[in-house]
This record gives C-alpha cells, structure tokens and sequence, in this order.
C-alpha cells in the first residue's frame, strides 16, 4: 500500500469536531493510505511513509466542493455580458442562445470544453464538481451531455428542464412530458442527480413537482434551482420533496427561512435541505446577493458553488466566490471557507468530501499561505500551491 505523508502543516482545516468551526489543528502532519486519509497528528510524531511532501508551515485545507456547475455546453455569451455591464437586466432568456451552440457542437468538443473547465477548477483546488446538463434540451442532446459529464464527475444531475426550447414555447406541458418520459428514461442511467428551474420565465411549481417526482421515481436525487430572479414557491418546494439542495436562494420569504429551518437534523447539527449560494451570477448579473447571514443565524446549513456557465456566472473559482461570500453576503472567512468545502459536500449528501478526518478521501489543497483566511484577505491571488486528489498530487 503506497503511503504519503504531508508534513510541516502550519494550519490544518479538518472541518472535524474541534474547538472551532473549522476544527484547525496546528503544526501537525497528515498520512494519505492509498486514496484516504490514514492518520493526523503532531508532526513531531509523523510515522515513516513512502512518499514526503513538506509544505513548509503553509495551510492544507480539504479540496473544495463545489455542488452547482453547468460545464456542458458550447458557445460564449460574451456578449450577453458586456449588455447587462451596460445596464440590460438578466431574464435568463440567453440560456436558448447557448442551447443552440450545444446542439450544433460534436461529443469532441462538449468534452474538450468539460474538461477544459475542470482542468481550471482542480488547478484552483476545486477537487469534486458537480457537472449539470441543460443545454441539450432534447432527448438526444441530454442523453449525450450527461454521457460526457460522467466521464469527469460521478456527480452528475439532469437539468433537462432548464428552460422550455424554442420549438415547445407554445406546448409546455408537451415538454413536461417529453421531460418525464423519453429524455429522463434516455438520462437517468449517466444521472445521480434531477434538478429544475423553478422560477418565472422557466417552470412553474407544478411543472417543477410534476418532473421531480418523476425523478425521484426511477431514484434520482433532487435538487432544485430556486427563487434567483424573484420570490416564488421554489425553495419550499424543495423542502418538501425533501431536495438535498436549494440553489441560488436570493429573494427568500421568512416562510422560506423557517421552512428551510425545519429540515433540521435531531442532533441540531445543520438541516436536511441545503441552502447552496451561488455569488458569481449575483456578480455577473448585478443582482441583489442572498443574505447568508439571515439564513445561517437561522440554522440552516449553507454551501458555496460557482454556478460555472457561460451566461450568469462564467467562473471556475471557489477562492473568488469564499471572497464574494465574506465581502458581499455578510459571512466569516470561517463560514465561507465551511461552505465552499463540508457545505459542498452536504448538499451532495457526502460525509466522505470536504473534511479531513481519518477515513476521508485523500483532497487536499496546500495554500502559499500560512492561514485560510488569507482566501478572502487576499481575492484574486492565485493561492492554491498544490491539489492532491484521491491521494495523488496533481
């Protein structure tokens, strides 16, 4: 069994129990056994391994979760952006344009743009990603994007029901039952995960239940897109089919916070249904940022992604959106730093990600920093020294 051990940590978030938050242990050694974390102790103590890595008192952190991406797709909405920095409102509609693209583009080059995208984000310590589709948007092209999105991640959900297409405006119910029957039937075998709209412009909320029900039927997990561009049923549609994650959550109701609120596990450690904050489309879009604040002191469990895409949030970062969240949505460098990792994790429903605990898998990102909170204190450096994923440095 190869064994590595990193050493000379200065600061190690382990996300486990401690006397922090973040459960930091300081001047400590980690083993790596294969593809799992074998041990952690004072360095002092640090048994003999076959490999070494000092990382000089730098920080280790877990790798990043991130648990809401759209990575198969073609095209650019460049110029989609340039319009809304010019003071264009963002309704959404673009979503068609890059449809568009992705239906015309080969299997080659959706999966050179995967994993172009993926290379970016592992380079930026970003070691699981969820990957969406939605930009197919016919039983073919969704079949295909997830085919391709599995091939980079195990963590793949079917966003079949992204926006109504073009050649169904007039028949939405014909696509709902396009999207609950041949396209699901076509991608549930490359999905782990169905997700919907839910918002004015896209779905409504009995379209919504409709298809995630139909998900939930033949054993796809929900998550949801809901309330970005305005208040509305999503969030407290997902609770009730019980969706690991909400996402976006912007304009929330005190009924959505106290729903989201009553997904509380019994041990009173974090909710059922997670409140995943995206602040790159709050940031491309010029759009109201949701108020983290208000749904942590509410004990509600809250995750950080990107929203990777073309048109509302065309960034791989999770430095970029721990600094957002810290500046902009009123959390702690702590808080953050929970949510772009163990919160990740939990609204994938894993206990095996973003922690580093003895038993976990081997992700860790070693920062040319000596503390985590250098992340927000230092937005837009490159801070991610090395990745090692599975146990292997990348």
């Amino acid at each position: 069994m190869s064994s590595l051990l990193i050493d000379n940590i200065g600061e190690l978030v382990t996300n486990g129990i401690g006397a922090d938050p973040l459960g930091v242990r300081r001047k400590v050694a980690v083993l790596v056994e294969e593809d799992r974390v074998a041990w952690i102790g004072p360095a002092a103590y640090a048994p003999a391994a076959d490999h070494r890595i000092d990382v000089g008192g730098a920080a280790v952190l877990p790798g990043f979760v991130d648990s809401h991406a759209h990575l198969v797709f073609a095209g650019d909405r460049a110029a989609e952006f340039g319009a809304r920095m010019a003071g264009e409102p963002y309704t959404g509609g673009g979503i068609r344009t890059t449809v568009g693209a992705t239906r015309a583009a080969s299997d080659d080059a959706l999966r050179a743009t995967v994993r172009r995208l993926r290379g970016e984000a592992l380079r930026q310590g970003t070691t699981t990603m969820e990957i969406k589709s939605g930009y197919g948007l016919s039983v073919a092209d969704e079949a295909r994007s997830l085919r391709i999105a599995a091939e980079t991640s195990s963590e793949t959900t079917f966003l079949g029901a992204h926006v109504v297409p073009t050649e169904y405006a007039d028949r939405p119910d014909d696509y709902v039952g396009l999207v609950c029957g041949p396209m699901l039937a076509a991608a549930a075998p490359y999905a782990k995960w169905i997700d919907v709209f839910c918002e004015r412009g896209a779905f409504d909320v009995d379209h919504a239940r409709a298809i995630l029900a139909c998900g939930q039927a033949v054993g796809l997990g929900v998550r949801l897109h809901a309330n970005q561009l305005g208040p509305g049923p999503g969030v407290r549609l997902g609770v009730e089919l019980g969706a690991a994650s909400v996402d976006h959550c912007t304009h929330l109701s005190d009924a959505d916070v106290d729903a989201l609120a009553g997904t509380a596990h019994s041990d009173g450690f974090g909710t059922r249904t997670v409140a995943t904050l995206l602040p790159g489309a709050e940031f491309s879009t010029r759009s109201p940022y949701p108020d983290a604040r208000r749904l942590l002191d509410a004990g509600v469990t809250v995750a950080l992604a990107t929203d990777c895409n073309p048109g509302s949030s065309y960034t791989s970062s999770m430095p970029f959106c721990i600094a957002l969240a810290v500046r902009e949505m009123r959390m702690t460098p702590a808080e953050a730093v929970w949510a772009a990792t163990a919160g990740g994790a939990r609204a994938l429903r894993r206990d095996d990600i973003g922690v580093l605990t003895p038993g976990a898998r081997a992700d860790l990102i070693v920062l040319d920093a000596p503390s985590y909170l250098h992340l927000a204190y230092r937005p837009g450096v490159p801070l991610i020294r090395q990745v090692i994923r599975n146990g292997v440095p990348q």
